[in-house]
C-alpha cells in the first residue's frame, strides 16, 4: 500500500479523486435524466377496454401512465381543445400536448422528440387494428393520425 505523506502529493490526490468522484456523478445524473420516462396522464371512461389495451400499448412503449376515470370525457376533449373532427374515447396529456385516441406509441415519441408547434394528434375514431383496437384475427384497417392547433384546424400527420 502507498502511503501519501507530502502536502503537494495528498493535494493532488485529493483533486484527482474529486475530478473522478464528480465526473461519476455526472454520468450518473446524465443516464437518469436519459431514461427517464415520459409521464402521461389518460382521461376516459371506466368501463372503456379498448381505453386499457391503449393505455398497456403506452406502458409496454417506455411511457409512465396515470389514468384517470372520468364522468364527462367530452368536458376534457373541451378543454384540451381536441376538435370534434378528431374525437375518439379517451384522451391524454403529455409534455403538453394532448394524444386523443388510439394514437400508436412511436407517433407520440416522434411528437416529443420534434416538439412541432401544435396542441396534440389524433386517431380519430376507433380504427381496427390501432393501439388497443386490435382484432383477434389480426384484420387491420388503414388510418390516419392527426395534427391539431389551437383553433382546432386538422392536418395529416401520418398515415397508417
Amino acid at each position: 500500500m502507498t502511503v501519501i505523506t507530502t502536502p503537494r502529493a495528498r493535494r493532488s490526490f485529493l483533486t484527482l479523486a474529486l475530478v473522478a468522484g464528480l465526473a461519476w456523478a455526472g454520468n450518473v445524473w446524465l443516464t437518469a435524466q436519459s431514461s427517464a420516462k415520459p409521464q402521461m396522464t389518460v382521461y376516459k371512461s371506466a368501463t372503456c377496454g379498448c381505453c386499457e389495451k391503449w393505455v398497456a400499448h403506452m406502458r409496454a412503449n417506455g411511457f409512465e401512465v396515470k389514468a384517470i376515470d372520468v364522468d364527462d370525457i367530452d368536458k376534457v376533449k373541451r378543454e384540451r381543445g381536441v376538435p370534434e373532427s378528431a374525437a375518439s374515447c379517451h384522451t391524454a396529456v403529455v409534455n403538453g400536448y394532448s394524444v386523443e385516441g388510439h394514437v400508436p406509441a412511436d407517433a407520440v415519441l416522434k411528437m416529443l422528440k420534434e416538439k412541432p408547434a401544435i396542441a396534440g394528434i389524433a386517431v380519430p375514431g376507433m380504427p381496427m387494428g390501432a393501439p388497443g383496437m386490435e382484432m383477434p384475427n389480426g384484420q387491420k384497417e388503414a388510418y390516419s393520425i392527426v395534427s391539431f392547433d389551437k383553433a382546432g384546424k386538422t392536418t395529416l400527420y401520418q398515415k397508417r
